[in-house]
Parts: C-alpha cells; sequence; structure tokens
C-alpha cells in the first residue's frame, strides 16, 4: 500500500468567519480537531499543516504538529497544498480543509486505497442525503456521478433537478496522484468553476476524471460560528467533552 503525504491548507483570514481555524470547539482549536482525526488515518505517513499566518502556525507546534509557512499569494487551498507536495516523496497527497474538525481517518483512507490505481488522478468524498429540502442550499455542493463513480458536475444549485429520492453532497477533501496535483494547480482557473466558485470544476473541464467515493455520513464543515455549536454538539454525543 502505498503511503500518502496529508496536508492540512489553513488560512486566518475568511470572510465569513475570521480566525476561524483558531476558534476552540470544546476547549481545542479547529485545526487541532482536523490534525487529530487526519492522523488516525492509517495509510498516511506524514500530515503538514500549510498556512501563511504565523499564529496558526505557533498554535499547531504549540499541540505537535508539522506547521510550513507557504506564500501568501495563493488562491486555494489546494494551490497551498501543491506548493507543499512540491517538496514531499509521496506519490499520493491528500488534501484536507482546516475547517473539518469531524474528519475521520477512515475517510481519508478510502480516498487512499482509490488512489492505489494509479489512473485515477484525482478522488473526493460525497454522501447521500435524504432530506430533499437541503438540495436547495447553495452552501451545499451537489455532485453526480457516472456508473463507475466518476464526478459528471458539481454544482451549488440543485442536482439532479427536481431529485425525487436523495442527492450526493460533495465532502470537500481531496485526493490526488502528486504529479497530477502539481498540473492542475499550473492550469488556468475556467469558466465554470468561476460561475460557480468551485476549483474541482477545472478538472473537469480539462477532461480529467474525478473518482468519488461514497461515504456514510458528511465531516460537517465549519462555515460559520453557529456550525461549532453544531460541531460541539455532536461531539458531545460521541463522549468527547
Amino acid at each position: 500500500m502505498k503511503q500518502a503525504a496529508a496536508v492540512i491548507p489553513v488560512r486566518h483570514d475568511s470572510r465569513r468567519f475570521p480566525g476561524k481555524a483558531l476558534a476552540p470547539i470544546l476547549g481545542k482549536p479547529m485545526i487541532q480537531w482536523v490534525y487529530e482525526g487526519v492522523t488516525q488515518a492509517q495509510f498516511v505517513d506524514k500530515v503538514i499543516i500549510a498556512t501563511d499566518d504565523q499564529r496558526i502556525q505557533e498554535a499547531a507546534k504549540d499541540f505537535g504538529a508539522e506547521a510550513v509557512m507557504t506564500s501568501r499569494e495563493h488562491g486555494s487551498g489546494t494551490d497551498r497544498t501543491a506548493e507543499v507536495a512540491q517538496a514531499v516523496d509521496n506519490k499520493i497527497v491528500i488534501n484536507i480543509q482546516g475547517d473539518e474538525p469531524m474528519i475521520s481517518g477512515r475517510m481519508v483512507d478510502s480516498l487512499i486505497e482509490a488512489l492505489q490505481n494509479e489512473s485515477v488522478p484525482m478522488a473526493s468524498l460525497m454522501t447521500k442525503v435524504s432530506d430533499l429540502g437541503l438540495n436547495e442550499n447553495p452552501n451545499m455542493v451537489k455532485v453526480v456521478v457516472d456508473r463507475e463513480g466518476n464526478a459528471l458536475y458539481f454544482s451549488r444549485s440543485p442536482l439532479p433537478y427536481q431529485a425525487a429520492d436523495f442527492f450526493y453532497l460533495h465532502i470537500g477533501v481531496y485526493g490526488f496522484q502528486r504529479d497530477f496535483l502539481l498540473r492542475f494547480s499550473g492550469l488556468r482557473p475556467s469558466r465554470l468553476e468561476a460561475a460557480e466558485k468551485l476549483e474541482q470544476l477545472r478538472v473537469l473541464e480539462n477532461g480529467f476524471p474525478i473518482r468519488m467515493i461514497e461515504v456514510p455520513h458528511p465531516a460537517l464543515s465549519v462555515d460559520t460560528p453557529q456550525d461549532i455549536i453544531r460541531v460541539e454538539e455532536i461531539l458531545r454525543k460521541q463522549g468527547h467533552d
């Protein structure tokens, strides 16, 4: 089994929730929850926090994480991950956003398993949602796939339109063949990417497949301070305090 490097790109600035990476969740900064979840993966041999803010680097070092400073010019977490990937030897690189405090090692491992097949350049996660009212929520990114599990399209709009049974919610955790990640970061932003504000559409527009892996539940990312309350409630139910 080829081992992966996991990179957690983190900015301090956030339009909707400034400083959210350091926001406390049950007494620990959110980025620490992300880091500890990723370290549970069996097939990851290094976890690196990539940031452009010294406060995040210092906080990461306080809880024992490797943290590196990266350029402030990056427009996305993928670009920040690609900068770090240039310096690692692993053939597989996983990109976990710093606002996924409930990420599990099993989720990460499922991507690494899919990427053992070198013909799969990129993989991501999705989960089935039966509450069809949520299909209208533009903050929930939807995905449709073909019979092989490859993504056909991602959208903030309802997808599929008037779904009668369920839709697939995209979970923004990505796995890459390292060489493809470096190639992807060099591609020009695309029209659909700009329209939907979804960088993964750049991959599809350039003709590359994204293998989608279904997992039983979402990771519950944090976009607003109210999301912290939801995460803490779930963590308490799981026995954390």
